[in-house]
């Protein structure tokens, strides 16, 4: 049995203080990795089947063989590694703005990690990644699987608006391979706007509820991934 608790990493960063800690949750007798900007909880390993499911559904609408796939947000890596899952794909770069996070993996601190660093279609990417799509592309993906921010409407910040909006998403669709896809995670309920703005841009999208059990409360909890093609 691990410790009841362990900070696992500490940094200060351009954005604030970030930290990766385990925790073990008795009621449920799991440890429990997350991670804190500041104060402030950005994710937890008690909920990724939102996170999971963001690659299956943005994979879904794809055929063929040999995918490349751009992850925006490496984070715990559940994402990365759902992807990886998929015989398919080819690649996968995981663009990540935080040394200290690629490093968590490199050392191998989460459950994920060996996962990632092991398979040689993984990537990691240094990189800003609404900076990234402002630029002209130098390959082209065949889905763009994007979990940073808490919703279109709630940055982690202001610099990553730009992409919600038709001019936005219109130059990250140069990234895209003709036929791809932008899957996003939100921690809100489906966005009729946001969805609007998705419709102008894209031939076909879809707002898809995943509901998964929370076992904090007792009940179930959801979010929301858009699919865009």
């Amino acid at each position: 049995m691990s410790a009841r608790f362990a900070e696992l990493a500490w940094q200060r960063t351009p954005i604030g203080d970030i930290s990766l800690r385990r925790r073990r949750e008795p009621t449920l007798g799991v440890d429990v990795y997350e991670v804190l900007l500041g104060d402030e909880y950005l994710m937890s390993s008690l909920f990724t089947h939102a996170e999971e499911q963001l690659a299956h559904l943005g994979l879904a609408p794809l055929e063929g063989q040999h995918l490349a796939v751009l992850v925006g947000g490496l984070g715990l890596g559940y994402t990365a590694q759902a992807a990886l899952s998929h015989p398919e794909v080819a690649s996968v770069a995981v663009v990540e703005a935080l040394q200290p996070v690629i490093d968590w993996h490199v050392e191998g601190l989460l459950p994920t990690s060996a996962s990632l660093t092991d398979d040689d279609r993984t990537r990691f990417v240094l990189d800003d990644f609404f900076a990234l799509m402002r630029r002209d592309p130098q390959e082209r993906f065949d889905a763009i699987l994007l979990d940073v921010d808490h919703s279109p409407r709630h940055q982690l910040n202001a610099s990553h608006a730009d992409l919600y909006t038709p001019e936005g998403l219109r130059r990250m669709t140069r990234h895209l391979a003709p036929g791809g896809v932008f899957a996003l995670w939100s921690d809100d309920p489906p966005d009729a706007e946001f969805g609007a703005v998705l419709a102008g841009v894209f031939a076909a999208t879809r707002a898809h509820v995943v509901t998964f059990d929370n076992p904090l409360t007792g009940g179930t909890s959801s979010n929301t991934v858009y699919v865009a093609r």
